[in-house]
């Protein structure tokens, strides 16, 4: 079943999120912007995790998590610790909530229209995990790029 395949994927990418920010040689370059740089990868991992946690954890999990998109961007110097405790807080809450939806659930329609339409909770999965993908992409590439200053 599919919800296996998404567990095991997000889990996976979750974890590279995860080494991602353990990877960084100086902490302090994980909230660094640089020219045209304008989002720095400890703003990224809490996009990430605050995207996440709202639209599995709160919308199919009802974890009643409330986002706070603003402080995703704006706040600076989280110690890579808790980062990566929210990280690992993430990844067990899309696997239970992952856990808990059927193949019909897949089928049904996402109880929000985030990206402007209706759609079924599977296709909005499917985008999520490419939403992910992308955001660890660039704090990979932000890290090489830092680390070789």
């Amino acid at each position: 079943m599919i919800t296996e395949s998404l567990k095991f994927l997000y889990a996976r990418d979750l974890n590279k999120l995860k080494t991602e920010i353990e990877t960084y040689q100086n902490e302090k370059k994980l909230w660094k912007i640089n020219k045209n740089i304008s989002n720095s990868a400890g703003n990224l991992c809490l996009h990430l995790i605050g995207n996440l946690n709202t639209y599995i954890g709160a919308q199919l999990g009802h974890s009643g998590y409330i986002r706070q998109r603003d402080l995703e961007f704006s706040l600076k110097d989280i110690p890579r610790t808790e980062l990566i405790e929210q990280v690992e807080k993430t990844i067990n809450m899309v696997n239970f909530t992952l856990e808990k939806l059927s193949a019909e659930d897949l089928e049904k329609e996402y109880p929000a229209e985030p990206l402007g339409y209706p759609m079924t909770i599977e296709y909005f999965l499917i985008h999520l995990f490419g939403h992910l993908n992308y955001h660890v992409g660039q704090i990979n590439y932000h890290r090489r790029l830092l680390d070789l200053e």
